[in-house]
């Protein structure tokens, strides 16, 4: 039986917790209304995560008895940082979601020459985030950064061993060969309108490698989701 996540600001050790936090303790209460004897796995966003048994729901906490202290195991070793356009409507919210869920550990929202939303709502996607984070069994939960204008993100890349960019103009993506770097890997993904002539010819001269993802034409939050899966999942050295 699948047991119920919940990432967390949570200090472990074997025996009894007492959680105040009330979003937490609505939720098991009055939306999954778990009873007492029922476990659930607490993780603290650090690598760290705990079986914990439910005992009994105070008027405004519920206490529990962690019975198993252990690592998460299941964070992709990739460090996959996800350079975003910010999209229109739900479509970068499904981004954001869908990126979690494959295992990026950064999402940098991008403001490029064709960009037609400026702005995010930063709560939301959040939320968005850490729920994903509970869902899919992460041990961390990826970092929101603010948006970023594309050429001050070119400036800033000095930490990133690899940049992939993609465009249909680039190699294509099946003939990349397993990245044997271990370090820090950027996904940019362009806007709904694509990338310019411009910031195409902004990344020759920095550590990018340009590439597609076939011949069909992919939606921006298509290519994002198909992108980070590939880069996280396909090319890992075992």
């Amino acid at each position: 039986m699948r047991l119920y996540r919940f990432i967390g600001d949570f200090q472990f050790k074997v025996g009894k917790l007492e959680i105040k936090d009330k979003e937490l303790f609505s939720q098991l209460r009055n939306v999954l209304r778990l009873k007492a004897g029922e476990k659930i796995i607490l993780c603290d966003g650090r690598m760290n995560e705990a079986v914990a048994e439910i005992m009994i729901y105070g008027k405004d906490f519920v206490e529990i008895e962690i019975k198993e202290i252990k690592t998460n195991q299941n964070e992709p070793e990739r460090h996959v940082i996800l350079y975003c356009s910010i999209l229109k409507k739900e479509n970068f919210e499904l981004v954001v979601q869908k990126a979690t869920e494959v295992g990026v550990k950064e999402i940098v929202p991008l403001i490029t020459e064709r960009t037609v939303k400026l702005n995010i709502r930063k709560d939301r996607l959040e939320k968005i985030i850490k729920e994903a984070s509970e869902q899919s069994g992460r041990g961390v939960v990826p970092v929101l950064a603010e948006p970023v204008e594309y050429e001050k993100a070119l400036a800033i890349l000095k930490n990133n061993d690899l940049n992939l960019l993609f465009d249909r103009s680039g190699e294509n993506f099946s003939n990349l060969e397993r990245l044997d770097n271990q370090g820090l890997i950027g996904v940019w993904i362009g806007p709904e309108g694509g990338w310019t002539v411009q910031e195409l010819k902004s990344v020759q001269r920095s550590n990018f490698k340009i590439i597609n993802l076939g011949k069909l034409t992919l939606r921006a939050e298509t290519a994002a989701i198909v992108a980070t899966h590939g880069v996280i999942h396909k090319f890992i050295c075992h």
